[in-house]
Parts: C-alpha cells; sequence; structure tokens
C-alpha cells in the first residue's frame, strides 16, 4: 500500500519542499483554521483577492477555484513540479 503524499489545498498537487499555510478565512476577519499551499498558489490567491472576499468565500476551495482568475491559474499550474516557482502578477 503506497502512501499518499499530502497535496496544496487549492491546485490539489502533491507539495513540495516549501510549503506555507494559508488562513482560508484571514486572520484579521478572525480566521483560525489553517491549510497547507504551495507558495505560487498562496501568492496567487492573495494576488487575485481582498482579505473581504477571502472571508466571503470562506474555507470553500471549490468556490474559491472557480472565479475566473484562480480557475485560469488552476489551469495553467497543474502540470507544474511540486516546486515550480515563478512570478505571480497581481490580478487588480
Amino acid at each position: 500500500m503506497s502512501e499518499q503524499l499530502p497535496t496544496c489545498w487549492l491546485c490539489e498537487r502533491p507539495l513540495g519542499r516549501k510549503v506555507q499555510w494559508h488562513h482560508p478565512v484571514p486572520k484579521s476577519k478572525k480566521g483560525r483554521e489553517t491549510v497547507p499551499v504551495h507558495p505560487i498558489c498562496h501568492k496567487t490567491i492573495h494576488a487575485n483577492f481582498t482579505n473581504a472576499e477571502l472571508a466571503r468565500f470562506g474555507d470553500d476551495r471549490d468556490r474559491l477555484a472557480a472565479a475566473e482568475d484562480m480557475a485560469r491559474f488552476l489551469r495553467w499550474i497543474a502540470d507544474k513540479p511540486a516546486d515550480f516557482h515563478a512570478p505571480v502578477k497581481r490580478a487588480r
């Protein structure tokens, strides 16, 4: 039986050497839960959404992933290696 590798909360790819912890509901909005994400996924989340918008999404990963810019990012990142890194452009 093979051991399942931990995956990124956002893109669902296996995590690499560097892992960051994201608050689906921002700490400034009283969020406490954290989820593991790739650094590029974490930067992309914060480049595309304000804390108020993230608070409205809450921990609904599927709803966040369905947002147009995020869906485009997820299609692009899907076949990249776990430790892939690239500059992240702010959507706003």
